[in-house]
């Protein structure tokens, strides 16, 4: 009889393993041990018996026992329909009849030292900031077994006896600590409830159980993983407090930049502007001066005070701050009336009476450089203010779509040219350095018809040192799929300047526009690249894949999780997934219209795509190279959509 089958013989769960890992034969013990009949279990890796985060641990003491070395090493074995099992695995060399080199691995009886199988626990919840204790029903007590040290510092003592626990949950919570206590075979999720110290201080708790045997043969207990998430609690609201406010300040933009590319008159024009202007951007008054026939013709909403001797009308020549922001194109800021009187001494020459001796004015021409004069509009605020770069972008945004709203009036020309203008200004200028990256970016409307679209890009650092990229397309070809884009657009980066989760920019935008009863819906993919480690974060909202492009010429495609198109259902979350983008792979990010024709289904043109950028990646193009050859293709293929394609590689 081979003499190393009375291994198989012992009561402890024991297998006989080939040095590959191959399962030769195991025991009753074993096979109850692995949930599985032991004829499932012949043949195949010991490692592929276990769970996902047990593997490599299986690997290590195989491969040391394949060594002549003798390991051990606590395993968790999850059971369907039982509890969760933990037990000491020995490993060791052993040889078969004939001299086949064997590995026994079998569980060790540590009756003695129940201890040593939750070390692994403990130093697993210590790295993770968790506390982790143990529940003994049989005397009602709660026993402090390690971890974080700043979750142990909550309680008193090692040992809390139920009572004293209960009377320090807040009441309406204390149903939830019994049911945490009374877990089942699958365990508790994560559950919150509030404690208070003995300090009197209350904290956020997130708690979670479940039921684990100890040993092979050992006892059952209920084990509980403690977070205190205090501190996150009172981010999360602040969080929420400022989320509030965004969405009231995209409110402001979105109705703002609608009633604009609605204007069909110069009164309404003034309207719009006089009744949202102050308010959108905090100010106490605000002013409007137009050109005609060369002259500035002003009007204001009755917050600021005007000379009754100088007539509304003054010539574009007057040496006044209005005067020169509207002649130059560019936007002018003074603090304060000091600075006022000493850039402009003949103070007399201005219909302004300065707001008050520590007022800010803000001037914003109505056109770019070069452009013909059309005005300038003018906020003044209270001690103290200065616009911040968001603020003054946006107001500089909203005063060229004021100043095309104007031209476009004058002209007849009456929503086409407005909504060219919405479509630029909407699509971005990416930053002329971004650390760390290469992107580059390009974008054609579709070919018949008015050039408006709905498809976008953008890119922009984000606080915690990341970058964002997002791509999309908001539903329809006309004025207002070019205005709602921008609104999606403008929504994103205001959110994205206190949200670091791109999955969580998402959720807020969708409420958003869902809460705004938006008409449309966009698909969008959002990343945030760290340029220092290549770590990628991303998000889909019904969006086309990714594609990932290398230099040996290859591509493949990654389908992002995430969820619907934006705008349409309520309280979505959307998921995200962390990647590493590699120095020698530049990711593409493009809307359908690239990769969909009659002719050609998604997967086909995704395929299609992705091989034109990896070899454009093995030619040696730089990613500006990159998006014009992916266009180009795009282009040449008759594709019936707006085109718009992201390009990124790390330097």
């Amino acid at each position: 009889m081979d003499a190393s089958n009375e291994l198989l013989r012992r009561a402890e769960p024991s297998a006989l393993l080939y040095p590959d890992g191959a399962v030769r034969s195991l025991n009753e013990a074993m096979a109850s041990a692995l949930s599985r009949p032991a004829e499932q279990c012949v043949g195949r890796c010991i490692w592929e018996l276990l769970p996902t985060s047990q593997r490599s641990v299986a690997k290590r003491i195989v491969a040391n026992a394949n060594k002549q070395q003798l390991t051990m090493r606590v395993l968790e074995l999850p059971r369907p329909g039982r509890v969760c099992l933990v037990t000491l695995v020995e490993a060791r060399p052993t040889t078969a009849a004939g001299g086949k080199q064997l590995v026994w691995v079998h569980a060790l009886n540590v009756h003695n030292d129940l201890g040593s199988l939750l070390i692994p626990f403990r130093e697993s919840a210590k790295a993770a900031g968790l506390g982790l204790c143990v529940y003994l029903p049989q005397v009602e007590q709660l026993e402090w077994l390690g971890g974080a040290p700043a979750v142990g510092a909550l309680f008193p003592e090692a040992s809390m006896p139920l009572p004293w626990m209960v009377r320090h949950v807040h009441p309406d919570d204390r149903g939830i600590l019994r049911q945490l206590l009374d877990s089942g075979t699958t365990g508790r999720p994560w559950t919150g409830l509030r404690f208070q110290t003995e300090r009197g201080d209350w904290h956020q708790l997130a708690c979670q159980t479940r039921r684990i045997q100890l040993g092979y043969d050992g006892p059952e207990q209920v084990f509980g993983t403690i977070r205190d998430d205090t501190r996150q609690e009172a981010r999360r609201k602040r969080m929420l407090a400022a989320l509030g406010v965004e969405r009231r300040r995209a409110d402001e933009f979105a109705e703002f930049s609608f009633a604009l590319i609605r204007t069909a008159t110069e009164q309404e024009l003034r309207q719009v502007v006089l009744t949202r202007l102050a308010a959108t951007f905090g100010g106490s008054g605000a002013a409007l001066m137009l050109v005609e026939d060369g002259r500035l013709f002003a009007s204001s909403d009755g917050g600021l005070t005007w000379r009754a001797e100088v007539p509304p009308r003054i010539s574009l020549d007057v040496q006044s701050p209005m005067a020169q922001a509207t002649r130059t194109g560019k936007p002018l800021f003074i603090a304060n009336q000091e600075e006022f009187l000493r850039r402009w001494p003949h103070a007399d020459a201005s219909p302004l009476q300065w707001p008050g001796p520590d007022a800010a004015v803000s001037i914003t021409p109505l056109g770019p450089p070069g452009d013909r004069p059309l005005g300038a509009w003018m906020v003044a605020y209270d001690s103290g203010h200065r616009p911040s770069p968001d603020e003054s972008a946006f107001m500089l945004t909203l005063a060229e779509l004021a100043g095309q709203a104007l031209a476009r009036i004058r002209s007849q020309q009456a929503r086409v040219e407005l909504a060219t203008a919405v479509q630029r200004h909407m699509l971005p200028t990416l930053p002329e350095h971004l650390p760390g990256l290469e992107v580059a970016a390009r974008y054609r409307p579709r070919g018949a018809g008015l050039d408006i679209g709905g498809d976008w890009y953008d890119a922009f650092p984000v606080p915690n040192g990341a970058v964002a990229l997002e791509i999309g397309d908001a539903q329809g070809h006309d004025v207002d799929a070019a205005a709602f884009m921008g609104q999606v657009r403008g929504a994103m980066r205001a959110i994205a300047a206190h949200e670091p989760n791109p999955g969580a920019v998402l959720t807020h935008v969708n409420q958003l526009l869902v809460a705004m009863d938006a008409p449309r819906f966009a698909s969008c993919t959002m990343l945030h690249i760290d340029p220092r480690d290549g770590q990628v974060t991303g998000v889909s909202a019904g969006h086309v894949p990714l594609l990932c492009a290398h230099e040996d010429g290859s591509h493949d495609i990654r389908r992002l999780p995430g969820g619907p198109v934006l705008g349409v259902l309520p309280d979505v979350d959307y998921p995200q997934e962390t990647f590493t983008l590699d120095r020698d792979t530049a990711l593409v990010m493009v809307t359908d219209g690239v990769v969909e024709a009659p002719d050609l289904s998604l997967d086909a043109g995704l395929e299609h795509t992705g091989a034109v950028a990896a070899q454009a990646l093995h030619d040696g193009l730089s990613p500006e190279e990159t998006a014009d050859r992916i266009l180009d293709d795009a282009i040449a293929m008759n594709h019936p959509d707006d085109l718009a394609v992201l390009v990124v590689r790390r330097t």
